[in-house]
């Protein structure tokens, strides 16, 4: 097993799965070849397909960058995993802000998206497809049905670790529902294909049932950093689950502050560590930092997508950039911030500021489609840590997303820390190791924190990670007049806009197939 799991086994996945729609039109076009009953009968299979489903998270299709799409309805490209989740959690912020006039990119940036919406319908499809794999995956490894195959007793035990592991990626799946459309349709590995049309769960029920289902294979997995890179374990899961308590105000209406830091420090004290140089974290060679605690594994030989790593590279590039410093041959001229943002960055010495790129780019935007108008962002770059172009400089990238990476572990800890009065000594100081990792000393450290302090730094330390929207949904600051930027709600200096746009509706097509939905309220 080589080090970057997903990676070496991206194209091993091309095993056709039977894969089902959450209604009878989801859209979702699977490969069929052999049957299911064909695939899970010889043991080895098995991890080629477990690969599928982390895959899911990187790639768009069986056949590279385009040809035969997971899901239909939408360019190939768009559909990415990431890109799509990136362009949701992302566009409708400060932080971000795209030039492009491609349908559905203008409506995310004025946050004026309806049930018909591409890339909110393809970020839909997109998790119910990655929920589909995993459920046949978990299904035909479960203890009854191996109990009734030949398989030995080494192969049992392999395939009983893969089958948390399945369930892991299920429920990160999931949590992307929970948070990005509230109530949506329910079907775990004991809803066959094609039965019934799914159910709905309530916001509430779901983080229940996610919140369950990571405690229920929470022994099952690998101790922390002692998984094949790229596969989930004991971290990956403490991350996930802090991320769930961490909004659990927002999607049940009661706080789980200490549940957060419980996790919190439990990451803090498996041996993660901070990668001392911070633009390192978002370079070819990534995988090297010692802080990544779950990624999306990108290459750029054999993950190729014009999605995740890819899409954030070149379309932040553009206007007076040099494209060699980027280690790849092109700029698509799309995403930049806005200096709302971008004016918090006030910390003497920070060199997360450095990657904030302002030669040629005008501060007010007054055309969306300009993008010299704006803040210009160069934090993600296809260069290794000894300047080498991650792959030979081309259209594809060789850098991984960190889905979960510790820096936001400790401001984690430290806002739940303010929020319940409890531990904020502790929370001050894992504040501040984030505050020195980015100016080189303590000279900016702190001795009390406010949340709005602790916002500042998120956006200063996690900006385009996709991140933004959660954060400033539960901040109360998306929707509400408390924060503006420019083009919120559509206003060139920003406006307040219907609570609604908390979350995103479900595709107008789902509910028109499954009378079992009911939309989000206001859509």
């Amino acid at each position: 097993m080589t080090m970057k799991f997903a990676k070496s086994l991206a194209l091993a996945a091309g095993v056709s799965l039977l894969a089902a729609s959450c209604a009878d039109d989801l859209n979702l076009k699977p490969k069929y070849g052999l049957t299911a009953e064909q695939v899970y009968a010889d043991p080895n299979n098995y991890i080629n397909v477990l690969a599928k489903i982390y895959a899911g998270l990187s790639i768009s299709g069986n056949n590279g960058p385009a040809g035969m799409p997971d899901i239909g309805g939408i360019d190939e490209g768009f559909s990415q995993y990431v890109r799509v989740m990136w362009n949701l959690q992302q566009l409708p912020t400060d932080e971000s802000i795209c030039g492009w006039a491609d349908p559905g990119i203008p409506e995310l940036n004025t946050m004026d998206w309806n049930d018909n919406s591409p890339f909110v319908s393809a970020m839909y499809y997109r998790i119910y497809y990655q929920i589909s794999l995993a459920n046949e995956f978990i299904r035909y490894s479960s203890d009854d049905y191996i109990a009734g195959t030949d398989f030995s007793e080494a192969d049992k035990g392999a395939i009983r670790q893969m089958n948390a592991e399945a369930r892991y990626l299920r429920a990160l799946s999931y949590y992307h529902a929970l948070d990005l459309f509230g109530n949506v349709p329910f079907a775990d590995e004991n809803v066959r294909p094609g039965s019934e049309p799914p159910v709905q769960i309530m916001r509430p029920d779901l983080y229940e049932w996610v919140l369950g289902e990571l405690n229920d294979i929470e022994p099952l997995l690998a101790d922390a950093r002692t998984a094949d890179y790229g596969r989930a374990d004991k971290g990956a899961l403490w991350a996930l689950r802090a991320k769930l308590n961490l909004n659990a105000e927002v999607y049940t209406g009661t706080a789980k502050w200490a549940e957060t830091m419980t996790d919190c420090q439990r990451i803090i004290d498996a041996g993660y560590s901070l990668e001392p140089t911070y633009g390192f974290n978002f370079n070819a060679d990534n995988h090297l930092s010692p802080e990544m605690i779950f990624v999306a594994t990108f290459d750029g030989n054999r993950t190729r997508t014009y999605g995740g790593t890819t899409f954030l590279v070149h379309s932040h590039m553009g206007g007076s950039m040099v494209q060699a410093d980027f280690g790849t041959t092109s700029g698509w001229q799309g995403n930049r911030g806005t200096f709302n943002w971008a004016n918090t960055f006030t910390i003497p010495g920070d060199v997360r500021a450095n990657y904030l790129y302002v030669d040629g780019q005008e501060d007010t935007i007054t055309d969306v489609g300009a993008f010299t108008q704006g803040v210009g962002i160069t934090k993600w770059r296809n260069l290794n840590r000894d300047s080498t172009a991650g792959v030979e400089p081309g259209t594809f990238v060789d850098i991984d997303f960190p889905m979960f990476r510790l820096a936001d572990y400790y401001l984690m800890y430290a806002e739940a820390a303010v929020h319940s009065g409890s531990n904020v000594a502790t929370g001050v100081g894992y504040f501040n190791m984030v505050r020195e990792r980015a100016v080189g000393n303590s000279s900016q450290n702190v001795s009390s924190l406010t949340l709005d302090e602790i916002l500042d730094e998120r956006g200063r330390e996690l900006y385009t990670e996709g991140h933004r929207r959660q954060d400033l949904i539960r901040f109360g600051k998306f929707t509400t007049g408390a924060y503006l930027w420019q083009y919120k709600g559509g206003e060139q200096f920003g406006a307040a806009l219907d609570s609604k746009y908390n979350l995103y509706p479900l595709p107008g097509a789902d509910l028109n197939a499954n009378k079992n939905l009911v939309q989000n309220p206001g859509y």
